[in-house]
């Protein structure tokens, strides 16, 4: 499986979409340190994400939710 998902760190009040294989490893990335733009805080928390059958799939929702540039459409899919 695939997945896009949505992180958000409280410390810098930020949120981060993405997609990736391996769900768990990649949050655990994030809070590590060894990604460019989340490296700035360790707090990351899924707040949102889907599966899909092909990374193909994935990516295109995560450009369809990037594209948005809206923080309110992000914060409406996590209801």
């Amino acid at each position: 499986m695939f997945y896009t998902y949505v992180i958000y760190s409280i410390s810098v009040d930020k949120y981060y979409v993405g997609h990736t294989e391996n769900l768990e490893m990649r949050i655990f990335r994030h809070n590590s340190g060894t990604t460019r733009f989340t490296s700035q805080a360790n707090d990351w928390e899924i707040v949102y994400f889907e599966e899909f059958s092909s990374k193909s799939d994935a990516m295109k929702r995560e450009n369809e939710i990037k594209r948005k540039k809206s923080r309110s459409y992000i914060e409406s899919l996590k209801k």
